[in-house]
């Protein structure tokens, strides 16, 4: 029996990001299947609904080899367990980015012992990138096209009337 190596990306991607592809790609070259799904966070409020970032992030990636692209509403631990994912990959911009996203990795493994946690750095190419940046440019006319896929830069200039 061959098992398949798999891993879990989780984020917002609020729109996705040429970061988050960057991340995607690096996460394939790891595991045989890379399941790219958006966590329900209530405390966040999205300019996209849930089904407008699926259908984008289908049209981006989700033709790659191996990618699977879902959503979850809870833990990403009982998330990642029920698709028997033993390990989460997360990006790492920044210093900032790393507190908090090591304080999430300890309450994982706290949670789930038997799934680990791997930071992936984006290229320096997209080192900067953020989704809540790449939205406050297109709110205000900015051209975002080296940001993100030409299918997101034609939503978010609809989204803005711009």
């Amino acid at each position: 029996m061959n098992k398949k190596s798999r891993a879990l990306y989780p984020g917002s991607f609020d729109p996705i990001t040429y970061g988050h592809i960057d991340l995607i790609d690096r996460a394939l070259e790891l595991f045989d299947e890379v399941y790219v799904a958006i966590a329900m966070n209530n405390e966040k409020q999205p300019l996209f609904t849930a089904k407008e970032r699926l259908h984008m992030i289908e049209q981006v990636v989700g033709k790659r080899k191996g990618v699977i692209v879902d959503s979850f509403d809870g833990l990403m631990v009982d998330y990642a367990r029920s698709k028997k994912i033993k390990t989460i990959i997360r990006g790492l911009r920044a210093t900032s980015d790393f507190d908090y996203e090591f304080q999430m990795a300890l309450t994982n493994r706290e949670l789930a012992e038997n799934i680990d946690t791997i930071f992936l750095m984006p290229s320096e190419k997209h080192f900067y990138l953020s989704s809540r940046l790449i939205k406050e440019i297109a709110q205000l006319g900015g051209e975002v096209s080296r940001f993100v896929p030409p299918l997101v830069a034609r939503v978010l200039k609809k989204q803005f009337g711009c």
